[in-house]
């Protein structure tokens, strides 16, 4: 039986996912900020697959209920209540408009969320992870500032977390939504590839993925915009603009189906350190922005994460020093 933890698993591409992951006989852990929310999903899944579905409360965006999450998964596996996690999929993300938000702890709410959760969870779950199991962080095309969809939404900056901890903080300079997401989910692929190479230097047989579902309009990812924004991007003629001056573009059902497939299928049993992008119908792995290969970089951007971590969090981090 295979058992698999999916954040944002009760919406959006993350509940396509849910859906063909529980069709395929998965046992699941929902994780997101509302229970309630997800009772629904888990209950149809439940009833439609007869598979096992966990409830598991996390906000992403702060450390202590990272943390707490963890705590909870370790009680469960000391009870037998679940089997050792064959695959988590860090999908839960978030895009803050407006006036700069910060977390519980105090860091840039989007740089929290997008990248300091999901590198704490994933190092607070590897004493719960199965043999192969795989890691899986969606990420974005946004990261990379050559492109159609990084200029689009704002070119990613240097990724330095430091910096993006507290941008616009006690007079540090300010860095506009989009920029913020753009650099979060660059620092998302730079620590997925970091995670491979220690992986690798350890032994270990665990994978490690990034993953794009490109433009998806139907998701929650434009809540925060402008309606009339809201409104252009889920036409058909924005899609097809998009495809034609290069951007990658996709709907909720094969992004979501792409990720099931990148969490279970046999084909991917070998593949890590990459990145896989839905686009267009197809998913297959390309190359990422240029700067995210630059490996003194994703070095420091990892032993700084761990820094900021615990900073906030004495003791939280175990695995990832």
């Amino acid at each position: 039986m295979t058992t698999v933890l999916i954040t944002g698993g009760h919406s959006g591409i993350g509940l396509v996912a849910a859906r063909d992951l529980a069709r395929a006989g998965a046992d699941l852990v929902l994780a997101g900020r509302s229970p309630e929310r997800m009772r629904t999903v888990a209950d149809e899944l439940a009833a439609d697959h007869g598979v096992m579905v966990s409830l598991l409360k996390l906000d992403t965006s702060s450390l202590a209920s990272v943390r707490e999450a963890a705590a909870e998964v370790g009680r469960w596996r000391e009870a037998g209540a679940i089997a050792e996690l064959d695959a988590v999929l860090c999908n839960a993300g978030g895009r803050h408009d407006g006036p700069i938000g910060y977390s519980t702890e105090g860091y840039e709410l989007t740089f929290a969320t997008n990248h300091l959760g999901n590198v704490l969870l994933v190092d607070l779950l590897r004493p719960h992870l199965s043999a192969t199991a795989r890691v899986i962080v969606t990420a974005s095309g946004t990261h990379d500032p050559e492109s159609v969809d990084g200029r689009l939404v704002g070119a990613a900056v240097e990724p330095d977390a430091t910096v993006l901890a507290v941008v616009g903080k006690d007079g540090a300079e300010p860095l506009g939504a989009g920029k913020r997401y753009s650099t979060s989910k660059m620092c998302a692929v730079m620590y997925i590839y970091e995670l491979d190479r220690r992986l690798r230097a350890e032994g270990s047989a665990v994978q490690s993925i990034a993953f794009d579902p490109g433009q998806v309009p139907e998701t929650g990812f434009l809540r925060d915009m402008p309606r009339a924004v809201q409104r252009i991007a889920t036409t058909s003629l924005f899609g097809w603009i998009s495809k034609r001056i290069g951007g990658v573009v996709s709907d909720v059902a094969f992004s979501g189906g792409s990720l099931a497939r990148l969490a279970i299928d046999p084909e991917f049993a070998d593949r890590t350190g990459e990145y896989f992008q839905a686009n267009d119908g197809v998913l297959s792995a390309v190359r990422s922005a240029t700067l995210t290969y630059d490996r003194r970089r994703a070095a420091k951007l990892w032993d700084d994460s761990i820094a900021l971590i615990e900073q906030a969090v004495p003791g939280a981090i175990a695995a990832a020093r």
